[in-house]
């Protein structure tokens, strides 16, 4: 191919697919398609990350939700029913991590193969497929371009010579109206009017005699560009419709409107919901911590003197510490086995409440002795009849464990502890049978705390 040739190539006059070098056009989708491969499979991915975010978000939401109401005040079968809006967001995030990996596993993985098998790359850039167009266009363009790079060459000598008949037709009609010049120049002039335009009958005949050529070989110019464009189509046409199989797969991973699992998790929570029943809840509530709640009403009862154990005394401070413990504390003593008491108190907050006494408190209050003024005079707490108990205590030696404040906490006797929710202390006792631990705060301080109301420090 000459250099013409190329030049020829290069030089695009409209804007038809029939003109010289257009079909460039046609070769470029060759590249368009691999790089929408690359485009689809970064749209895939880019989902797939979205997928999994709302999953992660999704399951750690209702992990932390059911943790609240568990602890919390809420109880029966509405409880239950505040549980299933947790148990829908972590079936859901399962269905939504299914989707990514499908995503990722299925339909990325397949684009992915399809380009490496339709796409050849060539050592020295470019693809194969686009070689092989670009060289079936060149071959069915190369005579039609030729002949029409003559009949350009062609139109130019005519438009030329045209431009030489007209100049000199001026120049004898000029020479005519002056009065001065010679009958022998006059004649020259009107030779090279003849000259030129001989020379305007030639050039258009040849003008003529090349349009003619070119108009023979533009039929089957025009066969050879139809069939290597059809062979383009068809490879464009496999893009398009492997595109629209993909992109129908992708619509069913996304649809879960179609997942008879997804409709099951709406359904389950539906009649978890449906179940709630007031009647059911208030008749546990008065079983469980109302009136209905069995008690050990105080009876006479015999010292058994055949015991060795009936004469030990306890001190005067001893039976001060339970029975004003107990009675100060019996809202914030923790459930009783068998009970729980789970989801968010009725203030708004997030506080563990403590149950009310329990039978078993209540038994051990009963065989208190009834002390009299007397006896309490001073505040048994400490020596001088007032302040912490625990203020001249260490540590015990064989428990030190790091906790944090799960809620705000005041205390409401002198040997309790006041705290922050996210305030560390530190825990020096073991839980005792109404719930309360004895810690230290960073301050020194010893005291009380409740122990539900703490978590230990990873």
């Amino acid at each position: 191919m000459s250099g013409s040739y190329d030049d020829s190539m290069i030089d695009v006059s409209s804007d038809s697919f029939w003109e010289v070098g257009n079909y460039k056009r046609t070769v470029r989708r060759v590249d368009d398609g691999n790089r929408l491969c690359n485009d689809l499979m970064n749209c895939l991915h880019e989902r797939a990350r979205i997928e999994k975010s709302y999953a992660l978000q999704l399951s750690e939401w209702g992990k932390r939700w059911r943790q609240l109401v568990d602890k919390g005040p809420q109880y029966g079968t509405l409880e239950r029913a505040w549980s299933a809006l947790c148990t829908e967001a972590e079936k859901v995030s399962e269905l939504h991590m299914e989707v990514k990996a499908a995503l990722m596993g299925e339909d990325f993985e397949k684009l992915k193969n399809w380009q490496r098998d339709s796409y050849h790359k060539q050592m020295i850039g470019g693809f194969k497929e686009s070689k092989e167009a670009e060289d079936g266009f060149r071959k069915a363009q190369k005579p039609w371009a030729k002949k029409l790079k003559e009949v350009d060459t062609m139109k130019k000598s005519y438009h030329s010579a045209c431009k030489e008949e007209k100049l000199a037709a001026s120049r004898e009609t000029n020479s005519k109206l002056e009065s001065n010049n010679s009958p022998e120049a006059q004649k020259k002039l009107q030779e090279k009017v003849e000259k030129c335009q001989q020379e305007v009958q030639k050039t258009k005949e040849r003008y003529d005699k090349s349009l003619e050529e070119l108009d023979k070989v533009t039929p089957q110019y025009m066969e050879n560009m139809e069939q290597v464009f059809e062979q383009s189509q068809q490879f464009e046409e496999k893009r398009i419709n492997f595109f629209r199989e993909l992109l129908l797969e992708v619509k069913q991973h996304l649809d879960l409107s179609t997942e008879h699992r997804f409709q099951t998790i709406y359904q389950t929570m539906e009649d978890t919901i449906s179940a709630t029943d007031a009647e059911e809840d208030l008749k546990w509530f008065r079983s469980n911590h109302g009136p209905a709640m069995p008690m050990n009403w105080p009876q006479f009862e015999n010292l058994d003197w055949s015991h060795p154990r009936s004469f030990k005394r306890r001190s005067i401070v001893d039976w001060s510490i339970d029975l004003n413990r107990t009675l100060s504390r019996r809202e914030k003593k923790k459930p009783s086995e068998g009970v729980t008491l789970t989801g968010i108190n009725q203030t708004g907050s997030d506080q563990p409440v403590q149950s009310v006494k329990t039978s078993s408190s209540v038994g051990s209050m009963e065989k208190t002795p009834d002390w009299s003024d007397e006896d309490t005079g001073s505040n048994p707490f400490s020596a001088n009849g007032e302040g912490n108990p625990f203020e001249d205590e260490s540590a015990s030696p064989g428990l030190s464990v790091a906790v944090r404040a799960l809620y705000d906490y005041e205390g409401q006797e002198q040997d309790e502890l006041s705290f922050q929710a996210g305030d560390e202390l530190t825990k020096i006792g073991d839980e005792d049978d109404q719930g309360w631990c004895k810690g230290q705060l960073k301050n020194g301080k010893l005291g009380l705390y409740p122990a539900n109301y703490v978590e230990a420090i990873q």
